[in-house]
């Protein structure tokens, strides 16, 4: 268990730091724009930039901040590890460190549905607050690392230290914004562009957290991508090499999941062009 430090300790610098340096892999929040916690857009931003505009994640802050002034857990996982299952009794918020995770709805027939990725730095277990139950399971997609962070713990913390659940409610509405995205990638946009969405998204949160993007393991079965998305097994086979001969995407030679993003950019333009149902078709 890791202890807290000193909740009037704002600074992320340990007193055995020398002056002008920064310890190891610790982020500065004293340099953390606090007010882009509740970020509000400038009048000059255009309508269309407004409406392309991706959620800021705060998975940096969150992860220096917690480490700064909440006690947890730590808890290392691997590939299909439960972190907690759909029905569990609530009481504990879980902040990846590392890894990739994924969560999963139980259909009422009793099948799992992909329902979200969650990288670096975000939240795992906010859909357990309203009832008390947890509405969903959480699952690791690769090895990794989660923080477990008792939710009436966090409660007493932020009475005394308020930027914490400020921080924790900027998280949630970036989650909710992020699914919103999703939701209406799913109800607008063709198959083709939906799992090139799906692509770039998912590079995009990569590249948010200074991962590289150009080569990218999809960590999801085919079946499993086309639960998410909303689309048959064939459907995402057929979109996939549509990608793939459109030269936006390339398939590793380590196998299928791997896949190369050439341009970021070139991918983002077939979504736009599939989109808009008077452009040329692609082949």
């Amino acid at each position: 268990m890791t202890t807290s430090t000193n909740l009037q300790q704002l600074s992320p610098y340990s007193s055995g730091t020398l002056p002008g340096t920064m310890a190891p892999h610790r982020y500065d929040t004293r340099s953390c724009d606090l007010g882009a916690l509740t970020p509000a857009i400038s009048n000059s931003t255009s309508a269309s930039e407004q409406a392309g505009a991706r959620a800021k994640s705060f998975w940096r802050e969150s992860l220096a901040l917690m480490e700064q002034h909440l006690p947890f857990g730590r808890r290392k996982v691997q590939n299909e590890d439960q972190i907690y299952q759909c029905g569990q009794v609530f009481d504990t918020l879980y902040l990846i460190s590392s890894g990739l995770f994924k969560i999963v709805n139980l259909s009422a027939d009793g099948r799992e549905q992909p329902a979200g990725l969650y990288f670096k730095g975000d939240w795992l277990g906010f859909d357990g607050i309203p009832s008390g139950r947890y509405g969903c399971s959480a699952i690791a997609l690769d090895s990794g690392e989660v923080w477990s962070i008792r939710y009436d713990t966090l409660l007493q913390v932020s009475a005394k230290e308020p930027l914490i659940m400020r921080l924790v409610l900027a998280a949630i509405s970036a989650q909710l914004a992020r699914n919103r995205d999703a939701a209406l990638s799913m109800g607008t946009l063709p198959a083709d562009a939906r799992v090139a969405d799906f692509l770039l998204q998912w590079a995009h949160c990569l590249a948010e957290r200074g991962m590289r993007t150009d080569q990218i393991n999809v960590h999801m079965s085919r079946a499993d991508m086309g639960d998410y998305l909303g689309l048959r097994l064939e459907s995402v086979s057929r979109a996939l090499s549509r990608l793939a001969r459109c030269g936006v995407i390339l398939f590793n030679e380590k196998g299928r999941r791997d896949i190369t993003i050439p341009n970021l950019a070139a991918l983002s333009d077939f979504i736009q062009h599939r989109a808009d149902p008077t452009g040329s078709e692609l082949h």
